[in-house]
C-alpha cells in the first residue's frame, strides 16, 4: 500500500499544465464567497447619492451575511480603491460599523484600475505565505462622488521625460494612440461594443447576474429637497437595449482631437459607481468550516507597457499569467477583460488570437460600467458565477491599467 501512495504521489508532482494546477493541497487559496452590487451610472444611476464608505458599510455587511463566515476569523481585510480620498479612514470605520471586531485590521490599496485585483492579489499571498489563514478582499468606487479629474502636474524635473509626461494624460488620448498605431477602425469598435451591450442584455434578461448580485440599500437624495430616503438597488442599470452597431456609429467622437477621433461615448466604458467582495481562505479552513469552494486562486501577473498606448496592458499580461500558471490558452475556458475602450480590448482579442466565444460572453464594462477600483474583484465575480453555470475550469481575467500596465490572473473553478 505504502508504494502505491508513493507511486501517486511521484505522478501528482511531476503533472504539468492544467493537471498540475488540479492537484488539490491543504494549502491551497481558495474563493469561498464572490458577491458584487449592481453596477449603476455615475451622477444618474441607483447609487449615485451613495458615499464611498456608504458603499463600502452594504458590501462588507452583505460579507458577513451571506459568507457565513464569522467576521472575527478574517485575518486581515484589504480594499482596492483609486479616487476616494481618505480612503484608509473609510474603509475602517465602515468594516467597524459593519459588525466587523476592532481586532480585524485593514488596508487600502490603489493601482489604479487593477485595485480590485491588486486587493485579492494581495490578501491571495498573505495566506499564501503563512501571515493569514483567513482574508477578504474588496474593490470598491464611486464616480458620482469622487469624478476622474485626470492626472496631477508634475514637477518640471519630472515632466521633461517624454514617457514620464504621458503617465498623466488623459486615457481617452491613448485609446486614440492604440486605434491609429494598431489600425482598429471605428467600425469594428463599434461592433465589438455592440457585442457587449447585446451580450449583457441577454444575460440580464436571463437572470445570469442574479446569483452575482447582492442588492444594495442606500440613500437617494431629492434634488430639490436635499431629503435623503433609503432605496434598494438590485440590478445594473447602464445596459441599453437595443443596441447595434449601426446605432452606435451614429454617435459623435469624445476624443475628435487626438488620433483617428474613433473612440466615443458608446463603444468606450461607463462612467459607474459599484463595489464587490471576496472571500479567500486556506483550503483547508475552508473544509475544516464545512464552506462550499468557488474556485482555486493560481496566480497573478503584472506588466509594464508605454504609457501613451496602457491599453495594450492585457495583451502582454495574459500571456504572462499563463505561462506562470504552466498553462495555454487552449486551456482557458472565460475571459473577463476590461472593456476600458473598444480599441484596447479589441486589440487584446486580435493579438492573442482569442475567441469572442470565450471573452466576455455576459458583455463587459462597455454595457455595464467600470468602477475603477471595484472592477478586479467584480470580474472574478461574474467569471466565476459564469464559469459555474457552464461548467467550465479554467477563468482568466485581466484589464489595462492607466500610467502603462497590465494586469491578469488566473483561477481554477472546484468540480
Amino acid at each position: 500500500m505504502d508504494r502505491i501512495k508513493q507511486i501517486a504521489a511521484h505522478f501528482a508532482s511531476s503533472s504539468t499544465g492544467l493537471a498540475a494546477l488540479e492537484q488539490k493541497s491543504p494549502d491551497d487559496v481558495v474563493i469561498t464567497f464572490a458577491k458584487r452590487s449592481p453596477l449603476t451610472k455615475a451622477k444618474k444611476g441607483g447609487l449615485k447619492d451613495a458615499r464611498v464608505d456608504e458603499l463600502m458599510l452594504e458590501m462588507f455587511k452583505h460579507t458577513i451575511t451571506h459568507s457565513k463566515v464569522d467576521p472575527a476569523i478574517v485575518g486581515d481585510v484589504c480594499v482596492g480603491t483609486v479616487l476616494s480620498p481618505d480612503a484608509n479612514y473609510h474603509a475602517r470605520a465602515a468594516m467597524l460599523a459593519a459588525g466587523f471586531p476592532d481586532s480585524v485590521p485593514i488596508q487600502t490599496i490603489n493601482r489604479f484600475c487593477s485595485s480590485g485585483l491588486m486587493a485579492v492579489t494581495t490578501i491571495a499571498n498573505q495566506i499564501r505565505t503563512g501571515q493569514i489563514e483567513v482574508g477578504l478582499a474588496m474593490g470598491v468606487e464611486s464616480m458620482s462622488q469622487n469624478p476622474d479629474n485626470g492626472g496631477p502636474a508634475l514637477s518640471e524635473l519630472i515632466s521633461c521625460n517624454p514617457a514620464s509626461k504621458d503617465c498623466t494624460e488623459r486615457m481617452g488620448w491613448t485609446s486614440e494612440n492604440v486605434a491609429a498605431d494598431f489600425e482598429v477602425a471605428r467600425k469594428d469598435q463599434d461592433e465589438f461594443a455592440a457585442i457587449s451591450f447585446q451580450r449583457a442584455e441577454a444575460a440580464q434578461k436571463a437572470g445570469y447576474f442574479d446569483r452575482e448580485i447582492v442588492p444594495f440599500t442606500v440613500f437617494s437624495k431629492d434634488p430639490k429637497t436635499g431629503e435623503r430616503t433609503r432605496i434598494k438597488v438590485t440590478k445594473d442599470d447602464g445596459i441599453r437595449y437595443g443596441t447595434t452597431a449601426e446605432s452606435l456609429g451614429k454617435i459623435r467622437s469624445a476624443f475628435p482631437q487626438w488620433g483617428n477621433g474613433t473612440t466615443t461615448g458608446g463603444n468606450a466604458s461607463q462612467i459607474t459607481d459599484g463595489a464587490a467582495a471576496v472571500l479567500l481562505m486556506t483550503r483547508r479552513k475552508a473544509e475544516s468550516l464545512g464552506l462550499p469552494i468557488l474556485a482555486k486562486y493560481v496566480t497573478t501577473s503584472v506588466t509594464g507597457v508605454a504609457p501613451r498606448i496602457m491599453g495594450v496592458g492585457p495583451a502582454y499580461a495574459i500571456p504572462a499569467v499563463l505561462k506562470q500558471a504552466g498553462i495555454s490558452q487552449d486551456d482557458v475556458d472565460l475571459y473577463e477583460i476590461n472593456e476600458a475602450f473598444a480599441s484596447q480590448c479589441l486589440y487584446t482579442v486580435r493579438k492573442l488570437g482569442l475567441s469572442m466565444d470565450k471573452v466576455n460572453v455576459n458583455g463587459g464594462a462597455i454595457a455595464f460600467g467600470h468602477p475603477l477600483g471595484c472592477t478586479g474583484a467584480r470580474q472574478i465575480a461574474t467569471g466565476l458565477n459564469e464559469l459555474e453555470r457552464r461548467k467550465g475550469k479554467v477563468l482568466v481575467t485581466s484589464m489595462c491599467i492607466g500610467t502603462g500596465m497590465g494586469a491578469a490572473a488566473v483561477f481554477l473553478r472546484e468540480d
